[in-house]
């Protein structure tokens, strides 16, 4: 379904996967912003997973405040995306945007599955990136 075709009061969680893509296609989305904060503030979950956290930085509360402000959060990190030489190429680092929006970011070793649990936000920092990870070395 595109975005215009849900109602998020049909719904009790929405998650963002990941992907370098979601870089581009999900900060600026404001139709998707919209939903997950509906139903963020409906008593929902709100779940991203490795760049899906790109959807969760424009996402603005009724209060005024970013949804990820003063959440611990995490995703994948600057220093992965140096590792795997995009840090010239992504519109900007997730972890460096997220601290900015207020989260309180925190994080596991290079490539590891870390999972963060903040009130009703799920984030992760990578998924299954273990085999990406051994074949660059690291």
């Amino acid at each position: 379904m595109r975005p215009d075709q849900v109602d998020p009061g049909q719904y009790l969680a929405i998650h963002y996967a990941g992907g370098h893509g979601t870089m581009w296609d999900f900060p600026d989305n404001e139709a998707l912003a919209k939903i997950a904060a509906t139903i963020y503030e409906k008593g929902g979950v709100v779940g991203a997973v490795c760049h899906g956290p790109a959807g969760l930085v424009n996402i603005m509360l009724s209060n005024g405040k970013p949804l990820v402000d003063g959440q611990q959060v995490t995703s994948f990190t600057n220093e992965e995306e140096e590792a795997v030489e995009m840090t010239n190429v992504v519109p900007f680092l997730l972890e460096s945007r997220l601290k900015s929006r207020g989260a309180l970011f925190s994080k596991a070793d290079l490539f590891s599955r870390y999972v963060v649990v903040s009130d009703r936000l799920v984030t992760g920092q990578n998924m299954l990136l273990r085999r990406l990870a051994s074949e660059y070395g690291y």
